[in-house]
This record gives structure tokens, sequence and C-alpha cells, in this order.
């Protein structure tokens, strides 16, 4: 399900008229743009989730695919999936960031409370990460003020465009004003599949991601909020208090890493994914060559060299045993009854019967 949702998304968004709403605005034109409402069809989304504004928000980002995702909490107290939003520009490489200047949009879980909502930014409307978070701190990573904001032009930030981030900061304004102290960032390279997982395998950054696959199994698989920690400086997940639900993130996850083993022994490549400065989503893209204004867009000629795939372990068949041929005339079943007399004998008995005894 999630697959099929995650495959129709940039169709599903350009149906929509996302691409008409998401060209650049100027702030002046709209002086009370931090209390400027959800759209009436966001609404409608979240009303046929069964949730509402003031419920509490999950966002998953996602830099390959250059998307956010927007999750809301139902009646029934598991997160579901509203809509997608096009990430106009990231920076840097598929990992974590580590240190100020090198550009990197960061990964991992952020939460984020009504103190990081800025209404006066630069780039329109924005909220911090919150990185460092205290896995970064753990691993001597620094930096700050890296935001999910407007325009399109990015040094380590989510650059959503101007409309784009005005309802993003809405969906998070009202969440956090129903009562959520923090909403959730999950800051994902990329869907964290099991094909994906088996695909990067041999990246530098795996074991990280290994950690952060174990906390998208378990909210996806749960449909709860992310309790974690980090534990001799990895990110620790904590379990659900519904035994249930904790039955089935550890069957889940199982699940998964049976794919990606299942994947590796038939043979998947390895690659690393490359970028001369991040990427964009398509939409975007496509509104580019059209001449469509989206801001300040930073290093579009990078955009030419983003998304290379760099092979690390080739792909390989894997070798089927050789077929057993078995002619069929002369294989029956055991306990089969004997074959009929040779057809000579019978031509012998007919022979005596018509000129008497055979010579």
């Amino acid at each position: 399900m999630r697959r099929a949702r995650r495959s129709r998304t940039i169709l599903a968004l350009a149906a929509a008229g996302l691409a008409a709403a998401v060209v650049y605005a100027p702030a002046a034109a709209a002086p009370d743009k931090a209390l400027a409402p959800i759209p009436a069809a966001t609404l409608a989304l979240m009303a046929a989730k069964g949730t509402n504004a003031a419920a509490p928000l999950v966002l998953r980002s996602y830099k390959k695919e250059a998307e956010i995702e927007v999750w809301k909490r139902n009646a029934q107290g598991r997160f579901v999936y509203i809509k997608t939003f096009p990430i106009c520009r990231w920076s840097g490489q598929l990992g974590p960031k580590m240190y100020p200047g090198d550009r990197q949009t960061p990964e991992g879980v952020y939460d984020i409370p009504k103190t990081q909502m800025n209404p006066n930014s630069h780039y329109y409307l924005s909220f911090d990460t919150g990185f460092p978070n205290a896995y970064d701190r753990a691993h001597g990573y620094e930096g700050s003020a890296v935001m999910v904001h407007g325009t399109c032009s990015s040094m380590g930030c989510f650059a959503m465009t101007d409309a784009v981030v005005g309802e993003l900061y809405a969906i998070a304004r009202d969440a956090l004003a129903g009562g959520q102290p923090a909403f959730q960032l999950q800051a994902y390279p990329f869907h964290m599949s099991a094909k994906n997982m088996a695909l990067y395998r041999a990246d530098p950054a795996i074991d990280f991601w290994r950690q952060l696959k174990e906390g998208s199994d378990r909210f996806e698989s749960t449909g709860e909020i992310l309790r974690w920690s980090v534990v001799a400086g990895r990110y620790a997940f904590a379990p659900s208090p519904d035994p249930a639900k904790e039955a089935a993130a550890k069957a889940f996850h199982a699940a998964e890493q049976a794919k990606i083993a299942q994947l590796v022994a038939d043979g998947a490549a390895a690659v690393r994914t490359t970028y001369a400065d991040g990427g964009q989503n398509a939409i975007f893209a496509a509104m580019l060559r059209k001449g469509a204004s989206l801001g300040t867009v930073s290093r579009p000629e990078a955009l030419a060299y983003a998304a290379i795939d760099v092979t690390l372990v080739p792909a390989r068949h894997r070798r089927r045993p050789p077929r057993l041929e078995v002619a069929v005339a002369d294989w029956r079943p055991e306990h089969a009854p004997a074959p009929p007399p040779p057809a000579a004998a019978s031509w012998r008995r007919r022979r005596r019967s018509r000129w008497g005894p055979a010579r």
C-alpha cells in the first residue's frame, strides 16, 4: 500500500494543480502569511482519514525523492498518511550533516516545538529542524539554523518555495496549537524500502541508515510517533506500550530484514548515488523548464549532475540448478501395472490360430 501511494505521488500532485500553486509569491503580498489557514482541500483530506488540523503531526522527508510527507494522528490514535509536498531544493549528498558549511541537508529524527517556528523568516516562513539533535551531538556534528523554509535556495536546508512552505507552516502551527508539545520530522535519505536498503548496502553511510530503517519500520508498523534516545552512540527506539503493536513492529522489521537478505542473495546490485550539490523534485524541474519563477534557485547548474548512480557491486543473476531431464516413455509411477506383452508375441498367436503351428 505504501509503495502504491508513493509511486503515484508526483502524478497526484500534478493532477491536483500543485504546479500552479507553488509559483513564487513575494512575502509582501501576504502580510498575515503566518496566520493563513490550511487550504480547504487539505482539511478535506484530513477529514477523510479521520483526523483534523489540531491533531498531532509527523513529517517525513526523503532527500533522493525530494519529498516531504504529512502524517496526522487519527481518532484511533494511529498516524495516517495525508499528502506529499515536493522539495524544490536540498543540497549536498545522501548522508548525515556533520559540520557548518558542508551544505549537507540533515538526516535523523528531530522534534520541533513552537519556539522553533519563525513567522518572520527572510525566506517567507520557516521552522528550525533542531539540528544538531542528541544523536548528532554524540557524534560531534555541529551546525545551526538548518531550516525548512520558502524560496528554492538551499545551503543545507529544505527549500520548499513560498507557497509550499506556507501550507506546511500552517499545518505545523495548528498541530502545535492543538496541544502537541513538538511535532516530529523524520528525515531520511530515501524511502526506506527493503529494495533501497539492499541497493545501498555498500554505501559508507549504511550503518547509520540501518538505524533509521529500524525507526521507519517501527513507525509504519505501529502508527506511533517515534520515542527515541541515544545509547552507545546509536539511535534507540522505545518499544510500543501496546504489546500487540510491539509484536507487529518486531515482525515487520524481521520481514523487512528477510527481504533485504533475499535481494542480496538473488544478486541485487549495490550503488552509491552521487550529486554535484543536492537535488530537486521533478515537478519543480519541469516548471523551471517551462520558465516558471520559483524565487532564487541555488546552483541550478548542479542539477544536471544530480542522482548519478556509481556501481559498487554489479548485479548478478543466480544460477539455476540444472533441470533433470526425464524421458516420458521411460517413466512410470511406482506400483504402476506392467506394460502389455510385445506386439511380436501377439502376432505369433495370430499366426498359429490361422495357419497352424508356427515353424
